[in-house]
């Protein structure tokens, strides 16, 4: 498989943008962070904040992750950069695969490509977050040595 990382083109981002919006509202309604009503409202607000400049945004990375065998887009990875006392860090704020994509390495082989991008950009590290309701996502970044940092619980109470 030939699957590589290449910089989103404006359409890209056009329909990257909705859907990222709407799939990090539905992950946050599903892993109970967030309500149904102004899940969307919210998740739109944080890209904004995010991407105020979308592709041209300082500091943030979208790709496409294409491959080349099949000569297609099969999804996307938004990697942003950002200075910290250890060093220049890289955050993966999104990564997906669409669906009829999914289950053939794309994912994994984004990722290594990703570290040779890291490496280019002189990254100590990159880092992510991945919902608690996702165990297929926790096991794909272990098998690539991605290691858990911290742990958010919570604990509802009343009806």
């Amino acid at each position: 498989m030939a699957t590589c990382l290449i910089p989103m083109s404006a359409q890209a981002y056009a329909r990257f943008h909705e859907d990222a919006v709407a799939t990090y509202a539905q992950s946050n309604i599903e892993a109970g962070r967030w309500p149904v009503e102004g899940a969307l409202d919210r998740s739109r607000q944080e890209h904004e904040k995010l991407l105020p400049q979308g592709l041209q945004t300082p500091g943030h990375h979208l790709f496409t992750i294409h491959d080349d065998e099949a000569g297609e887009d099969v999804g996307v990875l938004w990697l942003a950069v950002t200075e910290h006392p250890t060093g220049r860090s890289g955050y993966v704020y999104e990564v997906s695969v669409s669906p009829a994509h999914r289950r053939r390495g794309h994912a994994r082989a984004a990722f290594v490509a990703l570290e040779r991008v890291g490496q280019e950009l002189g990254l100590a590290d990159i880092g992510l977050h991945v919902f608690a309701n996702n165990p297929g996502a926790q096991a794909l970044y272990r098998s690539l040595g991605y290691e858990t940092t911290g742990i958010n619980m919570r604990k509802r109470l009343g009806g």
